[in-house]
């Protein structure tokens, strides 16, 4: 609707097509624990990641949706096609800045990173009216990280990272359950006799496979993004360089921003 403002146009959440909304029957989002727009500072700070970690945590604090820590994660790989997908942010490290997700190393993503190190990432909290878009380099977490985080899930989730091949094809779901009991078995795991479960008593240690593990995304821009009226977004962008320290770490420049027109 030509003069409309944006906030009028987003009352109900949902994309306008010319004057009238795309899905006029779909219930109102609940936004009760929305807030309003605000802005970022008017001298930027020196360092984008704390306050990208700060509003992830706001974010995390208030509930506002159910995976807070959600995040895209494209990859290109040895093709040079691109691949997006939505991973968990399990660590937010604003210094010396690198965020941690955790995935099978020979899932598509993994083989796409050991092809291509160059990766980029989206927090989007709709609710908060912000976003941040990283990209960067991704390494190998140590291994010690890795097995730390992986002996913090629940039992099921550490037998899964066993019994599923990721992002290969299978047969059925009853073929990928009778896989992982295989699999538990070679393991030396006993199982009810019914379902993936440990059997009655403590359940036995799973040590972590070694094609799973964590990927560190160091990075080397971030832009943060504050909805604005009329869409008169608020965005500034950061960069800086990393040069190799070693295989986990990079030793990184200062961080240089500017603000970006909408």
């Amino acid at each position: 609707m030509p003069g409309t403002p944006l906030s009028a146009n987003l009352r109900c959440g949902r994309r306008r097509m010319g004057d009238r909304c795309c899905d006029d029957d779909i219930p109102e989002t609940d936004v009760s624990n929305a807030t309003p727009p605000d802005r970022l500072p008017e001298k930027l700070p020196d360092d984008p990641m704390q306050l990208a970690s700060d509003w992830l945590d706001e974010a995390t604090a208030r509930e506002v949706q159910r995976n807070p820590n959600a995040m895209a994660l494209v990859t290109l790989g040895a093709d040079h096609r691109p691949s997006a997908r939505v991973v968990l942010c399990k660590s937010f490290v604003a210094d010396p800045g690198y965020i941690v997700f955790y995935t099978n190393y020979q899932s598509r993503k993994g083989r796409d990173i050991s092809a291509n190190a160059d990766v980029a990432l989206v927090f989007h909290w709709d609710a908060l009216g912000r976003q941040v878009r990283i990209e960067g380099k991704a390494v190998f977490s140590p291994p010690a990280e890795s097995d730390a985080y992986f002996h913090s899930r629940d039992w099921g989730s550490r037998l899964g990272a066993w019994g599923s091949d990721q992002s290969r094809p299978i047969a059925s779901r009853d073929a990928l359950v009778a896989q992982i009991k295989a699999r538990a078995a070679e393991l030396g795991l006993p199982l009810e006799p019914d379902a993936a479960n440990p059997a009655a008593g403590s359940p036995p240690e799973i040590p972590r496979p070694p094609h799973w593990g964590g990927f560190r995304v160091w990075a080397s821009s971030v832009e943060l993004w504050v909805e604005g009226r009329d869409r008169i977004h608020d965005r500034a962008v950061w960069t800086r360089e990393l040069a190799p320290a070693d295989e986990n770490e990079f030793a990184p420049t200062a961080w240089v921003g500017t603000r970006l027109q909408p």
